[in-house]
Protein backbone atom coordinates (compact mmCIF):
# COMPACT_ATOMS: atom_id res chain seq x y z
CA UNK A 1 0.00 0.00 0.00
CA UNK A 2 1.70 3.67 -1.25
CA UNK A 3 1.03 6.42 1.01
CA UNK A 4 0.32 9.66 -0.78
CA UNK A 5 0.64 12.72 0.89
CA UNK A 6 -0.24 16.39 -0.34
CA UNK A 7 1.98 19.04 0.08
CA UNK A 8 -1.07 21.16 0.56
CA UNK A 9 -2.18 19.44 3.65
CA UNK A 10 0.72 20.56 5.62
CA UNK A 11 0.00 23.69 6.37
CA UNK A 12 2.72 26.61 6.48
CA UNK A 13 5.45 24.53 5.73
CA UNK A 14 4.13 23.88 2.26
CA UNK A 15 6.11 26.80 1.14
CA UNK A 16 9.07 25.18 1.99
CA UNK A 17 9.07 21.78 1.05
CA UNK A 18 7.81 23.09 -2.58
CA UNK A 19 11.11 24.17 -4.28
CA UNK A 20 9.17 26.23 -7.26
CA UNK A 21 7.30 28.50 -4.56
CA UNK A 22 10.54 28.92 -2.69
CA UNK A 23 12.26 29.92 -5.70
CA UNK A 24 9.10 32.42 -6.47
CA UNK A 25 9.66 33.52 -2.78
CA UNK A 26 13.02 34.31 -2.95
CA UNK A 27 13.19 36.53 -6.17
CA UNK A 28 10.11 38.44 -5.45
CA UNK A 29 10.42 39.00 -1.68
CA UNK A 30 13.28 40.09 0.53
CA UNK A 31 11.30 37.87 2.89
CA UNK A 32 12.67 35.18 1.31
CA UNK A 33 16.06 35.80 0.82
CA UNK A 34 15.95 36.26 4.94
CA UNK A 35 14.40 33.23 5.22
CA UNK A 36 17.25 31.72 3.04
CA UNK A 37 19.75 33.33 5.16
CA UNK A 38 18.12 32.07 8.06
CA UNK A 39 18.72 28.44 6.82
CA UNK A 40 22.34 29.13 5.84
CA UNK A 41 22.94 30.05 9.13
CA UNK A 42 21.31 26.73 10.52
CA UNK A 43 23.48 24.88 8.33
CA UNK A 44 26.81 27.34 8.78
CA UNK A 45 26.24 26.83 12.77
CA UNK A 46 26.65 22.96 12.78
CA UNK A 47 29.45 23.09 10.01
CA UNK A 48 31.27 25.00 12.05
CA UNK A 49 30.24 23.17 15.53
CA UNK A 50 31.46 20.09 13.76
CA UNK A 51 34.27 20.85 12.64
CA UNK A 52 35.66 22.17 15.73
CA UNK A 53 34.58 19.13 17.53
CA UNK A 54 36.40 16.97 15.03
CA UNK A 55 39.66 19.12 15.85
CA UNK A 56 39.52 18.68 19.30
CA UNK A 57 38.73 15.48 19.41
CA UNK A 58 41.80 14.61 16.55
CA UNK A 59 44.06 16.83 19.17
CA UNK A 60 42.60 14.67 22.29
CA UNK A 61 43.32 11.48 20.66
CA UNK A 62 46.86 12.02 18.81
CA UNK A 63 48.69 14.22 20.97
CA UNK A 64 47.08 12.18 24.39
CA UNK A 65 45.66 15.71 25.69
CA UNK A 66 42.24 16.21 27.73
CA UNK A 67 38.99 17.45 25.72
CA UNK A 68 39.38 20.77 27.55
CA UNK A 69 42.72 21.61 26.48
CA UNK A 70 43.89 23.43 23.90
CA UNK A 71 47.00 21.90 22.32
CA UNK A 72 48.94 25.50 21.75
CA UNK A 73 49.12 25.57 25.69
CA UNK A 74 49.43 21.92 26.85
CA UNK A 75 52.08 20.24 28.28
CA UNK A 76 53.57 17.53 25.91
CA UNK A 77 56.24 15.52 27.16
CA UNK A 78 56.28 13.26 25.03
CA UNK A 79 59.15 14.91 21.76
CA UNK A 80 58.74 11.55 20.14
CA UNK A 81 54.97 12.57 19.41
CA UNK A 82 55.51 16.18 18.77
CA UNK A 83 57.65 15.41 15.55
CA UNK A 84 55.90 12.26 14.34
CA UNK A 85 52.84 13.83 14.36
CA UNK A 86 52.72 16.69 12.14
CA UNK A 87 55.02 14.11 9.39
CA UNK A 88 51.57 11.50 9.53
CA UNK A 89 49.45 14.09 8.76
CA UNK A 90 51.25 15.53 6.27
CA UNK A 91 51.72 11.59 4.46
CA UNK A 92 48.28 11.43 4.91
CA UNK A 93 47.39 15.19 3.37
CA UNK A 94 49.98 13.51 0.44
CA UNK A 95 47.84 10.39 -0.31
CA UNK A 96 44.82 13.17 -0.60
CA UNK A 97 46.93 15.19 -2.78
CA UNK A 98 47.97 12.87 -4.64
CA UNK A 99 44.41 10.69 -5.14
CA UNK A 100 42.98 14.45 -6.34
CA UNK A 101 45.34 15.06 -8.75
CA UNK A 102 44.24 12.35 -10.43
CA UNK A 103 40.68 11.90 -10.29
CA UNK A 104 39.85 16.12 -10.16
CA UNK A 105 41.92 18.80 -12.94
CA UNK A 106 39.64 21.84 -12.06
CA UNK A 107 41.65 23.62 -9.06
CA UNK A 108 39.44 24.58 -6.73
CA UNK A 109 37.51 27.43 -5.91
CA UNK A 110 37.18 29.55 -2.64
CA UNK A 111 34.29 31.64 -2.07
CA UNK A 112 36.01 35.03 -2.55
CA UNK A 113 37.19 34.06 -6.27
CA UNK A 114 33.96 32.43 -6.52
CA UNK A 115 31.84 35.43 -5.81
CA UNK A 116 34.27 37.74 -7.74
CA UNK A 117 34.47 35.77 -11.26
CA UNK A 118 31.82 32.86 -10.67
CA UNK A 119 28.88 34.46 -9.72
CA UNK A 120 28.58 33.14 -6.50
CA UNK A 121 29.26 29.30 -7.89
CA UNK A 122 30.81 27.09 -5.73
CA UNK A 123 31.45 23.41 -5.76
CA UNK A 124 30.00 21.45 -2.31
CA UNK A 125 32.28 18.50 -3.10
CA UNK A 126 35.01 20.81 -3.39
CA UNK A 127 34.46 22.47 -0.28
CA UNK A 128 33.83 19.52 1.62
CA UNK A 129 37.58 18.08 0.55
CA UNK A 130 38.80 21.58 1.40
CA UNK A 131 36.90 21.13 4.92
CA UNK A 132 38.69 17.89 4.97
CA UNK A 133 42.25 18.75 4.12
CA UNK A 134 41.73 21.51 7.11
CA UNK A 135 41.17 19.14 9.30
CA UNK A 136 43.86 17.23 8.59
CA UNK A 137 46.03 19.70 8.63
CA UNK A 138 44.93 21.23 11.62
CA UNK A 139 44.17 17.59 13.37
CA UNK A 140 47.66 16.67 13.32
CA UNK A 141 48.93 20.45 14.56
CA UNK A 142 49.89 22.11 11.42
CA UNK A 143 50.28 26.04 12.02
CA UNK A 144 47.02 26.98 10.47
CA UNK A 145 43.35 27.67 11.51
CA UNK A 146 40.29 26.15 10.60
CA UNK A 147 38.71 29.13 9.66
CA UNK A 148 39.31 28.66 5.77
CA UNK A 149 37.99 25.36 6.12
CA UNK A 150 34.76 27.14 8.25
CA UNK A 151 33.54 29.92 5.25
CA UNK A 152 34.57 27.37 2.59
CA UNK A 153 32.38 24.36 4.15
CA UNK A 154 29.76 27.36 4.80
CA UNK A 155 29.76 28.83 1.45
CA UNK A 156 29.79 25.91 -0.45
CA UNK A 157 26.31 24.57 1.09
CA UNK A 158 24.98 27.91 0.80
CA UNK A 159 25.96 28.18 -2.90
CA UNK A 160 24.73 24.52 -3.37
CA UNK A 161 21.42 26.00 -1.72
CA UNK A 162 21.01 28.66 -4.11
CA UNK A 163 22.11 26.58 -7.19
CA UNK A 164 19.00 24.57 -6.08
CA UNK A 165 16.64 27.39 -5.95
CA UNK A 166 18.23 29.11 -9.39
CA UNK A 167 18.34 32.68 -7.50
CA UNK A 168 19.89 35.78 -9.93
CA UNK A 169 23.55 36.23 -9.59
CA UNK A 170 23.49 38.97 -7.02
CA UNK A 171 21.57 37.04 -4.79
CA UNK A 172 23.46 33.64 -4.89
CA UNK A 173 26.59 36.08 -4.05
CA UNK A 174 24.72 37.44 -1.31
CA UNK A 175 23.95 33.78 -0.17
CA UNK A 176 27.30 32.78 -0.21
CA UNK A 177 28.22 35.72 1.53
CA UNK A 178 25.75 34.77 4.34
CA UNK A 179 27.48 31.27 4.49
CA UNK A 180 30.74 32.69 5.14
CA UNK A 181 28.76 35.53 7.90
CA UNK A 182 27.77 32.30 9.80
CA UNK A 183 31.29 30.59 9.56
CA UNK A 184 33.20 33.30 11.09
CA UNK A 185 30.24 34.46 13.56
CA UNK A 186 30.00 30.66 14.56
CA UNK A 187 33.69 30.56 15.21
CA UNK A 188 34.56 33.22 17.49
CA UNK A 189 30.98 33.86 18.64
CA UNK A 190 30.68 37.22 17.25
CA UNK A 191 27.51 38.19 14.99
CA UNK A 192 29.05 41.62 13.92
CA UNK A 193 32.41 40.08 13.05
CA UNK A 194 30.63 37.81 10.77
CA UNK A 195 28.59 39.89 8.72
CA UNK A 196 31.26 42.32 8.51
CA UNK A 197 33.14 39.67 7.49
CA UNK A 198 31.06 38.54 4.92
CA UNK A 199 30.70 42.59 3.31
CA UNK A 200 34.07 43.12 2.78
CA UNK A 201 35.66 39.92 2.43
CA UNK A 202 33.24 37.71 0.40
CA UNK A 203 30.54 40.31 -0.83
CA UNK A 204 32.77 42.66 -1.60
CA UNK A 205 30.08 45.88 -0.85
CA UNK A 206 27.69 46.35 1.95
CA UNK A 207 23.67 47.42 0.51
CA UNK A 208 20.83 47.49 2.28
CA UNK A 209 19.04 44.38 0.63
CA UNK A 210 21.95 41.98 1.61
CA UNK A 211 22.06 43.30 5.44
CA UNK A 212 19.37 41.50 6.91
CA UNK A 213 19.96 37.94 5.24
CA UNK A 214 23.54 38.43 6.70
CA UNK A 215 23.16 39.64 9.51
CA UNK A 216 20.25 37.17 10.33
CA UNK A 217 22.07 34.28 9.00
CA UNK A 218 25.33 35.47 11.66
CA UNK A 219 23.01 35.75 14.41
CA UNK A 220 21.66 32.11 13.75
CA UNK A 221 24.91 30.66 13.42
CA UNK A 222 25.60 32.39 16.70
CA UNK A 223 23.04 30.90 18.79
CA UNK A 224 23.40 27.28 17.16
CA UNK A 225 27.39 27.44 18.22
CA UNK A 226 26.79 28.48 21.66
CA UNK A 227 23.61 25.69 21.94
CA UNK A 228 25.76 23.42 21.01
CA UNK A 229 29.29 24.58 21.73
CA UNK A 230 29.07 26.72 24.16
CA UNK A 231 32.24 28.39 24.37
CA UNK A 232 33.07 32.33 23.91
CA UNK A 233 36.08 33.43 22.79
CA UNK A 234 36.83 36.16 25.11
CA UNK A 235 39.96 38.53 26.28
CA UNK A 236 39.54 40.11 30.07
CA UNK A 237 41.35 43.79 29.47
CA UNK A 238 41.19 44.64 33.32
CA UNK A 239 40.57 47.83 34.39
CA UNK A 240 43.34 50.38 32.59
CA UNK A 241 41.12 53.79 33.33
CA UNK A 242 39.97 56.30 30.54
CA UNK A 243 41.71 56.29 26.80
CA UNK A 244 43.49 59.57 26.88
CA UNK A 245 44.09 61.52 23.50
CA UNK A 246 48.03 60.69 23.54
CA UNK A 247 46.73 56.83 23.51
CA UNK A 248 46.11 57.03 20.14
CA UNK A 249 49.69 58.08 18.81
CA UNK A 250 51.42 54.79 19.94
CA UNK A 251 48.22 53.15 18.56
CA UNK A 252 48.81 54.48 15.23
CA UNK A 253 52.09 53.71 15.39
CA UNK A 254 51.50 49.89 16.33
CA UNK A 255 49.31 49.48 13.19
CA UNK A 256 51.87 50.53 11.06
CA UNK A 257 54.49 48.89 12.53
CA UNK A 258 52.13 45.59 12.47
CA UNK A 259 51.24 46.09 8.56
CA UNK A 260 54.96 46.33 7.92
CA UNK A 261 55.48 42.82 9.70
CA UNK A 262 52.28 41.53 8.10
CA UNK A 263 53.39 42.65 4.11
CA UNK A 264 56.56 40.39 5.04
CA UNK A 265 54.50 37.01 6.50
CA UNK A 266 52.80 37.24 3.23
CA UNK A 267 56.00 37.42 1.24
CA UNK A 268 57.46 34.71 2.96
CA UNK A 269 54.48 32.60 2.88
CA UNK A 270 54.75 33.32 -0.96
CA UNK A 271 58.66 32.65 -1.06
CA UNK A 272 57.60 28.75 0.58
CA UNK A 273 55.55 28.15 -1.87
CA UNK A 274 57.69 29.10 -4.72
CA UNK A 275 61.07 27.65 -3.64
CA UNK A 276 58.37 24.11 -3.04
CA UNK A 277 57.07 24.81 -6.86
CA UNK A 278 60.85 25.15 -8.15
CA UNK A 279 62.15 22.33 -6.01
CA UNK A 280 61.93 18.73 -7.64
CA UNK A 281 60.08 17.77 -5.02
CA UNK A 282 56.53 16.08 -5.98
CA UNK A 283 53.50 17.57 -4.78
CA UNK A 284 52.32 14.67 -2.33
CA UNK A 285 55.72 14.53 -0.90
CA UNK A 286 55.70 18.22 0.27
CA UNK A 287 53.38 18.25 3.20
CA UNK A 288 55.67 15.32 4.57
CA UNK A 289 58.55 17.52 4.40
CA UNK A 290 56.84 20.36 5.91
CA UNK A 291 55.47 18.28 8.57
CA UNK A 292 59.23 17.32 9.51
CA UNK A 293 59.93 21.24 9.53
CA UNK A 294 56.85 22.24 11.67
CA UNK A 295 57.61 18.91 14.21
CA UNK A 296 61.29 20.22 14.59
CA UNK A 297 60.18 23.70 15.71
CA UNK A 298 57.21 21.99 18.13
CA UNK A 299 60.14 20.49 20.07
CA UNK A 300 61.35 24.05 20.74
CA UNK A 301 57.65 25.32 22.40
CA UNK A 302 54.16 23.57 21.26
CA UNK A 303 52.33 26.76 20.92
CA UNK A 304 53.40 26.60 17.61
CA UNK A 305 51.15 23.77 17.07
CA UNK A 306 47.40 23.89 15.62
CA UNK A 307 45.70 27.67 14.74
CA UNK A 308 47.38 29.24 18.65
CA UNK A 309 43.82 29.68 20.77
CA UNK A 310 45.59 28.27 23.93
CA UNK A 311 48.87 29.68 22.99
CA UNK A 312 47.47 32.98 22.70
CA UNK A 313 45.13 32.95 26.30
CA UNK A 314 48.45 31.86 27.73
CA UNK A 315 50.54 34.34 26.42
CA UNK A 316 47.77 37.46 27.51
CA UNK A 317 47.45 36.02 31.16
CA UNK A 318 51.34 36.51 32.26
CA UNK A 319 54.12 38.78 31.42
CA UNK A 320 56.20 37.31 28.92
CA UNK A 321 60.31 39.01 28.56
CA UNK A 322 60.82 40.35 25.27
CA UNK A 323 63.27 37.84 24.20
CA UNK A 324 60.46 35.03 24.43
CA UNK A 325 57.97 37.19 22.69
CA UNK A 326 60.40 37.57 20.02
CA UNK A 327 61.26 33.90 19.72
CA UNK A 328 57.60 32.79 19.87
CA UNK A 329 56.47 35.43 17.38
CA UNK A 330 59.84 34.03 15.11
CA UNK A 331 58.86 30.63 15.22
CA UNK A 332 55.33 31.01 14.90
CA UNK A 333 55.39 32.96 11.12
CA UNK A 334 58.03 30.25 10.45
CA UNK A 335 55.65 27.44 11.36
CA UNK A 336 52.58 28.72 9.14
CA UNK A 337 54.97 29.88 6.62
CA UNK A 338 56.27 26.26 6.16
CA UNK A 339 52.59 24.42 6.63
CA UNK A 340 51.22 26.99 3.94
CA UNK A 341 53.83 26.73 1.66
CA UNK A 342 54.47 22.88 1.54
CA UNK A 343 51.10 21.93 0.81
CA UNK A 344 48.75 22.40 4.16
CA UNK A 345 45.13 23.40 3.96
CA UNK A 346 44.76 26.39 5.89
CA UNK A 347 44.69 29.92 6.18
CA UNK A 348 46.40 32.72 8.35
CA UNK A 349 43.18 34.05 10.33
CA UNK A 350 43.62 33.21 13.59
CA UNK A 351 47.50 32.73 13.49
CA UNK A 352 47.81 36.30 12.91
CA UNK A 353 45.46 37.45 15.32
CA UNK A 354 48.14 35.35 17.55
CA UNK A 355 51.21 37.03 16.07
CA UNK A 356 49.72 40.40 16.21
CA UNK A 357 49.08 39.72 20.18
CA UNK A 358 52.58 38.67 20.38
CA UNK A 359 53.84 42.19 18.58
CA UNK A 360 51.58 44.09 20.53
CA UNK A 361 52.88 43.03 23.77
CA UNK A 362 56.32 43.24 22.60
CA UNK A 363 55.76 47.38 21.57
CA UNK A 364 54.00 47.62 24.75
CA UNK A 365 57.55 46.39 26.72
CA UNK A 366 59.79 47.89 24.33
CA UNK A 367 58.23 51.13 22.39
CA UNK A 368 59.90 54.59 23.72
CA UNK A 369 57.62 56.39 26.30
CA UNK A 370 54.50 58.20 25.01
CA UNK A 371 53.56 61.04 27.59
CA UNK A 372 50.36 60.86 29.06
CA UNK A 373 49.76 57.40 27.29
CA UNK A 374 48.26 54.99 29.79
CA UNK A 375 47.76 51.61 27.82
CA UNK A 376 48.26 48.66 29.61
CA UNK A 377 50.40 45.50 27.59
CA UNK A 378 47.27 43.29 27.06
CA UNK A 379 45.31 46.96 25.47
CA UNK A 380 48.53 47.31 23.35
CA UNK A 381 48.14 43.07 22.73
CA UNK A 382 44.13 43.54 21.44
CA UNK A 383 45.40 46.58 19.09
CA UNK A 384 47.94 44.69 17.32
CA UNK A 385 46.45 41.70 16.83
CA UNK A 386 43.52 43.79 15.16
CA UNK A 387 46.38 45.43 13.02
CA UNK A 388 47.90 42.50 11.80
CA UNK A 389 44.80 40.47 10.83
CA UNK A 390 43.84 43.62 8.93
CA UNK A 391 47.12 43.62 7.49
CA UNK A 392 46.49 39.82 6.63
CA UNK A 393 43.29 39.08 6.17
CA UNK A 394 41.66 42.59 5.60
CA UNK A 395 38.78 43.80 6.49
CA UNK A 396 39.03 46.38 8.97
CA UNK A 397 35.60 46.95 9.74
CA UNK A 398 35.66 43.62 10.31
CA UNK A 399 38.35 43.60 12.73
CA UNK A 400 37.38 46.63 15.09
CA UNK A 401 33.97 44.49 15.85
CA UNK A 402 36.22 41.57 16.66
CA UNK A 403 38.13 43.93 18.97
CA UNK A 404 34.52 45.04 20.68
CA UNK A 405 33.17 41.67 20.79
CA UNK A 406 36.10 40.25 22.27
CA UNK A 407 36.36 42.91 24.75
CA UNK A 408 32.99 43.92 25.01
CA UNK A 409 34.72 48.07 25.52
CA UNK A 410 33.64 50.60 23.19
CA UNK A 411 36.39 53.06 23.79
CA UNK A 412 39.33 50.42 23.10
CA UNK A 413 37.48 49.95 19.88
CA UNK A 414 37.72 53.10 19.05
CA UNK A 415 41.43 53.19 19.49
CA UNK A 416 41.62 49.75 17.88
CA UNK A 417 39.92 51.26 14.68
CA UNK A 418 42.62 53.99 14.35
CA UNK A 419 45.46 51.52 14.38
CA UNK A 420 43.15 49.14 11.82
CA UNK A 421 42.79 52.15 10.02
CA UNK A 422 46.26 52.95 9.86
CA UNK A 423 47.43 49.52 9.01
CA UNK A 424 45.21 49.12 6.02
CA UNK A 425 45.98 52.54 4.50
CA UNK A 426 49.65 51.51 4.89
CA UNK A 427 49.51 47.77 3.01
CA UNK A 428 47.40 49.11 0.14
CA UNK A 429 49.51 51.89 -0.70
CA UNK A 430 52.54 50.53 -0.30
CA UNK A 431 51.15 46.09 -1.11
CA UNK A 432 48.06 46.30 -2.65
CA UNK A 433 46.94 43.30 -1.43
CA UNK A 434 45.44 41.01 1.29
CA UNK A 435 46.99 37.59 1.91
CA UNK A 436 44.21 36.09 -0.13
CA UNK A 437 44.42 38.51 -3.16
CA UNK A 438 48.02 38.17 -3.06
CA UNK A 439 47.54 34.32 -3.73
CA UNK A 440 45.32 35.04 -6.75
CA UNK A 441 47.75 37.56 -8.05
CA UNK A 442 50.40 35.24 -7.86
CA UNK A 443 48.70 32.43 -9.67
CA UNK A 444 47.81 35.51 -12.32
CA UNK A 445 44.43 36.49 -11.92
CA UNK A 446 43.48 40.35 -11.09
CA UNK A 447 40.92 40.56 -8.62
CA UNK A 448 41.45 42.51 -5.59
CA UNK A 449 38.82 41.87 -3.89
CA UNK A 450 35.49 39.91 -3.89
CA UNK A 451 33.84 43.07 -5.96
CA UNK A 452 31.54 40.96 -8.82
CA UNK A 453 34.07 41.21 -11.69
CA UNK A 454 33.25 37.58 -13.55
CA UNK A 455 30.21 39.72 -15.38
CA UNK A 456 32.97 41.38 -17.18
CA UNK A 457 34.47 38.43 -18.64
CA UNK A 458 31.07 36.89 -19.02
CA UNK A 459 30.54 39.52 -21.41
CA UNK A 460 32.60 38.13 -24.34
CA UNK A 461 32.72 39.10 -28.15
CA UNK A 462 31.00 35.69 -28.85
CA UNK A 463 27.87 37.03 -27.30
CA UNK A 464 27.76 40.36 -28.72
CA UNK A 465 28.84 39.84 -32.16
CA UNK A 466 26.73 38.63 -34.96
CA UNK A 467 27.20 35.72 -37.17
CA UNK A 468 25.45 37.04 -40.55
CA UNK A 469 28.16 38.92 -41.92
CA UNK A 470 29.29 39.79 -45.72
CA UNK A 471 32.07 38.60 -47.01
CA UNK A 472 34.03 38.98 -50.67
CA UNK A 473 37.56 36.94 -51.97
CA UNK A 474 40.30 38.63 -51.64
CA UNK A 475 40.78 38.99 -55.42
CA UNK A 476 37.74 40.16 -56.55
CA UNK A 477 37.52 42.92 -58.68
CA UNK A 478 35.97 46.39 -57.65
CA UNK A 479 33.56 45.50 -61.14
CA UNK A 480 32.79 42.39 -59.72
CA UNK A 481 32.10 43.56 -55.91
CA UNK A 482 30.09 46.71 -57.08
CA UNK A 483 27.38 43.84 -58.59
CA UNK A 484 27.58 42.02 -55.72
CA UNK A 485 27.28 45.21 -53.38
CA UNK A 486 25.53 47.56 -54.75
CA UNK A 487 25.33 51.03 -52.78
CA UNK A 488 23.26 51.02 -49.57
CA UNK A 489 23.47 47.01 -49.44
CA UNK A 490 25.85 46.64 -46.37
CA UNK A 491 27.96 48.91 -45.10
CA UNK A 492 31.46 46.83 -44.64
CA UNK A 493 32.48 43.63 -46.29
CA UNK A 494 35.18 41.34 -45.00
CA UNK A 495 37.53 40.01 -47.35
CA UNK A 496 38.54 36.40 -46.93
CA UNK A 497 41.39 34.06 -48.78
CA UNK A 498 40.40 30.94 -50.19
CA UNK A 499 41.01 28.96 -47.22
CA UNK A 500 38.26 31.56 -45.83
CA UNK A 501 41.39 33.14 -43.72
CA UNK A 502 40.54 37.04 -42.59
CA UNK A 503 42.83 39.32 -45.06
CA UNK A 504 40.84 42.60 -44.16
CA UNK A 505 38.23 44.83 -44.20
CA UNK A 506 36.76 46.74 -47.10
CA UNK A 507 34.09 50.45 -46.48
CA UNK A 508 31.46 49.59 -49.12
CA UNK A 509 30.96 53.52 -49.54
CA UNK A 510 34.47 54.07 -49.97
CA UNK A 511 34.57 51.87 -52.94
CA UNK A 512 32.17 54.24 -54.60
CA UNK A 513 33.08 57.61 -53.16
CA UNK A 514 36.65 57.37 -54.48
CA UNK A 515 35.87 55.93 -57.82
CA UNK A 516 35.61 58.17 -61.02
CA UNK A 517 34.46 57.29 -64.76
CA UNK A 518 37.88 57.10 -65.82
CA UNK A 519 39.09 54.54 -63.17
CA UNK A 520 40.16 51.33 -64.31
CA UNK A 521 37.11 49.10 -62.63
CA UNK A 522 39.10 45.42 -63.33
CA UNK A 523 41.66 46.63 -60.66
CA UNK A 524 41.31 44.71 -57.59
CA UNK A 525 40.58 45.99 -53.72
CA UNK A 526 43.80 46.02 -52.51
CA UNK A 527 43.85 49.54 -51.87
CA UNK A 528 40.73 49.99 -50.02
CA UNK A 529 41.70 47.03 -47.77
CA UNK A 530 41.90 48.22 -43.71
CA UNK A 531 42.74 46.64 -40.68
CA UNK A 532 44.31 43.80 -42.42
CA UNK A 533 45.88 42.49 -39.19
CA UNK A 534 43.34 44.12 -36.83
CA UNK A 535 40.10 41.82 -35.23
CA UNK A 536 38.81 40.19 -32.13
CA UNK A 537 38.32 36.70 -31.25
CA UNK A 538 35.13 35.01 -29.65
CA UNK A 539 36.99 34.71 -26.00
CA UNK A 540 37.67 38.19 -25.42
CA UNK A 541 35.63 40.05 -23.40
CA UNK A 542 33.94 43.94 -23.55
CA UNK A 543 36.62 45.62 -22.97
CA UNK A 544 39.03 43.94 -23.95
CA UNK A 545 36.99 44.96 -27.61
CA UNK A 546 36.35 48.20 -26.61
CA UNK A 547 40.04 49.27 -26.18
CA UNK A 548 41.03 47.61 -29.54
CA UNK A 549 37.83 49.63 -31.16
CA UNK A 550 39.53 52.55 -29.34
CA UNK A 551 43.43 51.55 -30.21
CA UNK A 552 42.34 50.90 -33.98
CA UNK A 553 39.63 53.86 -33.93
CA UNK A 554 37.76 51.56 -36.05
CA UNK A 555 33.73 51.62 -35.67
CA UNK A 556 33.56 47.11 -36.51
CA UNK A 557 36.06 44.78 -36.81
CA UNK A 558 35.38 41.04 -38.27
CA UNK A 559 35.75 38.21 -35.12
CA UNK A 560 38.05 35.21 -36.17
CA UNK A 561 38.24 31.60 -34.59
CA UNK A 562 41.95 32.19 -33.14
CA UNK A 563 44.96 33.96 -33.80
CA UNK A 564 46.24 30.68 -36.10
CA UNK A 565 43.35 29.88 -38.72
CA UNK A 566 42.02 33.43 -38.64
CA UNK A 567 38.69 31.89 -39.95
CA UNK A 568 36.16 34.62 -39.78
CA UNK A 569 33.12 33.45 -37.71
CA UNK A 570 31.12 36.84 -37.19
CA UNK A 571 31.82 41.08 -36.55
CA UNK A 572 31.25 43.25 -34.21
CA UNK A 573 30.67 47.02 -33.95
CA UNK A 574 32.09 49.60 -31.39
CA UNK A 575 28.64 50.65 -30.53
CA UNK A 576 27.32 47.76 -29.97
CA UNK A 577 29.61 46.90 -27.67
CA UNK A 578 29.64 49.94 -25.37
CA UNK A 579 26.00 50.38 -25.33
CA UNK A 580 25.96 46.62 -23.80
CA UNK A 581 28.97 47.09 -21.86
CA UNK A 582 27.16 50.50 -20.45
CA UNK A 583 23.91 48.52 -19.95
CA UNK A 584 26.02 45.81 -17.62
CA UNK A 585 27.40 48.36 -15.56
CA UNK A 586 24.28 50.22 -14.97
CA UNK A 587 22.81 46.72 -13.99
CA UNK A 588 25.83 46.20 -11.31
CA UNK A 589 25.49 49.96 -10.08
CA UNK A 590 21.75 49.22 -9.74
CA UNK A 591 22.27 45.80 -7.49
CA UNK A 592 25.13 47.76 -5.65
CA UNK A 593 22.20 50.39 -4.22
CA UNK A 594 19.67 47.98 -3.78
CA UNK A 595 17.21 48.98 -6.64
CA UNK A 596 17.03 45.90 -7.92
Amino acid sequence: MRLKINLRQLGPIHTLLDVGRMRALLRRSEMGMVLAGALVGVTSGLAVTAMSLISREMHSLIFGISDVERLSSSEINDKFLLMAAPVAGGVLLGLLMYVLAKTRKKPMVDPIEANALHGGRLSLTDSIIVAIQNLISNGFGASVGLEAGYTQLASGIASKLGYKLQLRRADLRVLVGCGAAGAIAAAFNAPLTGAFYAFELIIGTYTIVSLTPVVVSALVSTLIARWLGGSDFIIDIGDFGTVMPADYIPAILLGAFCAGIGILIMQGVAFVEELARRSSIALPFRPALGGIVVGLLALVTPQVLSAGHGALQLNLARDVAIPALVGLFLLKAFASAISIGSGFRGGLFFASLFMGALLGKFFAYSAPYFAQASLTPIIYAVVGMSSLAVAVIGGPLTMTFLALEITGDFPITVLVLAAVITSSLVVRSTFGYSFATWRFHLRGESIRSAHDVGWIRNLTVNKLMRADVKTAKVGTSIEAFKESFPIGSAQRVILVEDSGKYAGLVLVPDIYANLTDTADESKGLDEFVRYRNDFLTPQMNAKQAAAIFDKTESEALAVVNNLVERTVVGQLSEAHTLRRYSEELDRRRREVSGEI
